[in-house]
């Protein structure tokens, strides 16, 4: 491990300071990622600023147009069975229980969960060619074992995934990440906050220099009728995803007023495709449809050796997912365990 110092943050203005007084320093909250990129020297910092501290982002909050507004720093665990997630936005809630386990889940944060780092098995080893740690040092995916990466928006510099279960349920939600950094507060729709790797797979996300997640804003719709979040992996425990499908809609007289399909598991962001789910609309909610859908969805994916079983997998995961949402019974999450 490479020395550092640490800080603690008192608000969030302090906190923006310290982040700001050196480019290398490093925001620490739950540590569940950060820690390990230390560990295994894939990042380093001069100083760790925890923000641990600053209780006005560990809170869940009605604003006055009736959105939801989640704190950064409220847990994971917290923020999955917080009552209204639980009633209002259950396909967040189930979404975020399928992912690690109960003990991450309990460190984590929702800030943090945005913010997690590819788990490429190349990112993660220094020794290998790896363009995400090491801009321009090519990547040892494309040819080498790739059955985990990604099958759409991938480019000649970087075929790795984003692993976060809780993104693909905000992504399908069309949730807010407000930011604010030295230059002010803004707010950043979730499908424009991570990056594509294009050229430059070594910025995750459109965050500025400075800038810190202060809280996720969730519209008024919730789509608590009918939902659906589907996780397929190798392990049924703790595995990353190797397709993930979070599906909201909307029907009235048999007929799809609304649809929202979200993949994780296949690209470098969670991946929607708004003329796809345009084309639900007014349809009857049928296996037919929902598997036009989907080769809409997956029309332009691209395999590598390991990998093409995920192009007909994530079809068929995205039919069975919406036919799922028609039976929001079995969606509904399980009672919090006593500890």
């Amino acid at each position: 491990m490479n020395n550092f110092a640490y800080t603690k943050a008192v608000d969030i203005n302090n906190a923006i300071s310290k982040i700001n007084e050196n480019d290398n320093n490093k925001i620490i909250a739950g540590g569940t990622n950060i820690i390990d990129l230390l560990k295994y020297f894939i990042t380093e910092a001069d100083t760790l600023i925890d923000i641990n501290s600053i209780s006005e982002m560990k809170k869940i909050s009605e604003l006055p147009d009736g959105r939801i507004r989640l704190g950064t720093l409220m847990t994971n665990a917290d923020t999955a069975y917080h009552p209204v997630i639980e009633e209002k936005y259950t396909l967040l809630s189930k979404a975020i229980l399928a992912g690690a386990s109960a003990q991450i889940r309990n460190m984590a944060t929702n800030g943090g969960n945005l913010l997690q780092r590819t788990r490429c098995y190349y990112f993660y080893d220094i020794h290998t060619p790896c363009n995400k740690r090491e801009p321009g040092s090519g990547c040892s995916a494309i040819k080498g074992y790739n059955r985990i990466h990604a099958i759409l928006g991938h480019s000649d510099h970087c075929i790795a995934v984003f692993p976060s279960d809780m993104c693909v349920a905000l992504a399908a939600l069309d949730a807010v990440v407000n930011v604010t950094g030295k230059n002010g507060f803004r707010s950043v729709p979730f499908a424009d906050f991570h990056r594509l790797p294009g050229d430059s797979p070594h910025l995750d996300n459109h965050l500025e220099k400075g800038e810190i997640i202060t809280s996720i804003d969730l519209p008024h719709k919730g789509f608590s009728k009918n939902y659906s979040y589907l996780k397929l992996r190798d392990r049924s425990s703790y595995s990353f995803a190797l397709v993930s499908v979070a599906t909201a809609l909307e029907i009235e007289n048999n007929l799809i007023k609304e649809a929202r399909i979200a993949l994780g598991g296949v690209a470098h962001k969670p991946w929607r495709v708004k003329k796809a789910e345009d084309l639900l609309v007014n349809k009857e909610p049928n296996a037919e449809n929902f598997a036009t859908a989907a080769e809409v969805i997956l029309a332009g994916a691209h395999g590598f050796e390991h990998n093409t079983f995920k192009i007909d997998l994530a079809k068929k995961a995205i039919v069975r997912n919406c036919m799922m949402a028609l039976d929001p019974r079995s969606q509904r999450p399980g009672a919090k365990p006593s500890l």
